[in-house]
């Protein structure tokens, strides 16, 4: 497939996804922390109806800023960047987001499937089913849109 790599909408649609999808998971997030409680306990499991100080905190809150954090990243890599380290910083950094959302939901999917965790987690068929059909493509489809705006990130100069 030719692209124009003077058509100025294609240039950069994929970091604006990855933006896109960051930016959403964190308003979930900070849904959440805010007291919502919509998809959180098959999530989440026990978590979500005792919310220890700390899941609030670390959990909710901290993974709420670091998707914010992600969705500067995917809005980095729609843009253009000269050579030099800052763009190879950039592109690195959407590689290593890449990288942890497919290994997250890879490792996650294949613990569920085949019950590697055994009777060691107390796992609820609900929360099973959510895990596989929602959470965990949610973050395979972040890694893959994360690579996608790394792999197109473009320099200039």
């Amino acid at each position: 497939m030719y692209e124009d790599p003077h058509d100025k909408t294609a240039l950069g649609l994929w970091g604006r996804i990855a933006c896109a999808w960051a930016v959403a998971f964190a308003v979930l997030h900070f849904y959440w922390a805010l007291g919502g409680s919509w998809g959180l306990s098959v999530s989440a499991g026990p978590l979500a109806e005792e919310r220890p100080g700390w899941f609030v905190v670390v959990g909710l809150w901290g993974v709420g800023l670091l998707c914010l954090a992600g969705g500067v990243l995917g809005w980095l890599l729609a843009r253009p960047w000269p050579h030099g380290p800052a763009g190879r910083v950039v592109k690195a950094l959407g590689w290593c987001a890449c990288a942890v959302l497919l290994i997250r939901g890879i490792a996650v999917e294949v613990m569920l499937l085949t019950d590697a965790a055994g009777s060691g987690i107390d796992v609820s068929p609900e929360q099973r089913l959510w895990t596989l059909l929602l959470w965990n493509p949610w973050f395979l489809v972040g890694g893959l849109v994360f690579g996608l705006a790394a792999r197109r990130s473009r320099t200039h100069g």
